[in-house]
């Protein structure tokens, strides 16, 4: 930890993309309240996924980081959870096979409440009102009453947020992630479908693997069936993050409460933040979203004031360009990571820079462009020598119309189906898992390289 650093010193930082709380009696009280809370996540486990993403800044593993865009209060249940934590898994086992290395799985989940915004406004009818900025802090209601940041939203973010990891650790070491059942699951869902013919050899090839460690009593029957599950979560409302900052009693360092991995987004990077400043002091690993506006010299400053020691495993990169601007940003920033000798995690996320407003009226983000993305980001990085560590996808195991393509299509026109996020949209299970076949395949390329 740095030497001054205090959980509370980014109050004296410049903040955006925060609430201006206008009942600061009630916040103090909600801050107050929340910091005799237990934390949602204990420091072991963020020492164990530290542990573990240094494999991938080392080339030995893989990262998949997915979940919702926006946790919803509204939308909150166990069939959601458990249906996303599937498709994740199934994700993972067809990564794993692909790499020939381990999955690191995280999910952004368990605290993702609060979205940064391009407007402080928004205007429907004539009427402007401000925006909406996530369940912890506001309503998605269009009204003015709705709008107003409600501290007590934060109490109720927490307590959806300790259900979710509570049913998390079950699903993840009570049996229901057994390696024969997650892939069951997989090859009934490219058993007949038209377009899947591909995804369904590879999904033999898998069941061919397994039941030789099954047959050679090369795999730990018990590890089979339990994994490592992270969350994780933007670090954009600061009171929350800083009433769930404990204190670790094995090491007397600070980490974050809330959440395993905390990231910080591409609009609140600044060196001089509020946002930096928090993240710089707790131990937790640290992810940074890196868009085209960031700059190699700005990005080396950054990774020095977050990660001063160099620890393996402490920062993941998330680049998020959109397809066809990979090759224009990203080699830059390799170059200057390597040339200083950072250790860091690369990985991509897809998703935010191929956001289009479709014919019909809804945003959403076309399979074949998100795809794309990431096939550019693996050749980047093959021309540079460089690990292509991990991928970052917002995703739901709902059956939603919110991206449109895919083998299963979804057309401009099923967009009004079942188009549910209340913010960006997401892949729905279908896509997921086919978006994983495509990347085991970039994977397998990769190993035979």
């Amino acid at each position: 930890m740095p030497a001054t650093w205090t959980k509370s010193d980014w109050r004296n930082k410049p903040r955006i993309q925060m609430p201006e709380y206008t009942d600061l009696v009630a916040l103090k009280c909600v801050e107050d309240k929340l910091a005799t809370y237990p934390p949602l996540v204990f420091a072991g486990e963020a020492r164990s996924l530290k542990r573990q993403l240094a494999e991938v800044a080392a080339g030995r593993a893989f990262l998949l980081q997915g979940g919702d865009c926006a946790e919803s209060f509204e939308e909150f249940s166990a069939d959601l959870i458990r249906d996303t934590f599937k498709v994740m898994l199934q994700m993972a086992v067809v990564l794993t096979f692909g790499a020939k290395k381990p999955v690191v799985k995280i999910g952004r989940v368990a605290g993702q409440f609060a979205k940064p915004r391009s407007a402080d406004t928004e205007t429907i009818d004539g009427v402007e009102l401000p925006s909406f900025r996530g369940d912890i802090i506001n309503d998605f209601a269009f009204t003015p009453e709705s709008r107003i940041p409600n501290p007590d939203r934060m109490l109720e973010a927490y307590t959806q947020s300790a259900a979710s990891l509570n049913l998390l650790r079950a699903f993840s070491q009570g049996g229901f992630a057994d390696i024969k059942r997650i892939h069951q699951w997989t090859l009934e869902s490219t058993m007949d479908g038209e377009g899947y013919e591909e995804y369904h050899e590879l999904a033999n090839r898998i069941s061919e693997s397994l039941t030789f460690i099954e047959s050679a009593g090369a795999g730990d029957a018990e590890s089979m069936r339990r994994v490592n599950f992270y969350t994780s979560h933007e670090a954009l409302l600061l009171e929350y993050e800083q009433a769930l900052c404990r204190t670790d009693s094995t090491t007397d360092l600070p980490i974050a409460g809330s959440g395993h991995l905390l990231w910080i987004g591409d609009r609140t990077r600044q060196l001089d933040g509020a946002h930096v400043e928090f993240c710089r002091g707790v131990q937790n690993p640290i992810g940074m979203k890196c868009g085209p506006t960031i700059e190699p010299d700005d990005l080396l400053r950054l990774i020095d004031r977050l990660n001063p020691e160099n620890e393996a495993g402490r920062m993941t990169l998330i680049a998020r360009f959109g397809q066809g601007n990979v090759e224009k940003h990203l080699p830059a920033l390799i170059r200057a990571v390597e040339r200083e000798g950072k250790t860091v995690v690369w990985s991509c996320d897809p998703m935010h820079g191929n956001t289009i407003k479709s014919n019909s009226g809804y945003k959403t983000r076309p399979f074949e462009r998100i795809l794309g993305e990431v096939r550019e980001f693996f050749a980047v990085h093959k021309a540079e020598g460089t690990y292509a560590g991990g991928v970052h996808f917002e995703m739901t195991g709902k059956d939603v119309t919110e991206c449109t393509g895919g083998t299963r299509a979804v057309a401009d026109g099923d967009l009004h189906d079942r188009y549910h996020t209340s913010c960006d949209p997401r892949l729905n299970a279908t896509q997921s898992l086919e978006l994983a076949f495509l990347v085991a395949k970039e994977l397998e390329k990769s190993a035979e390289a």
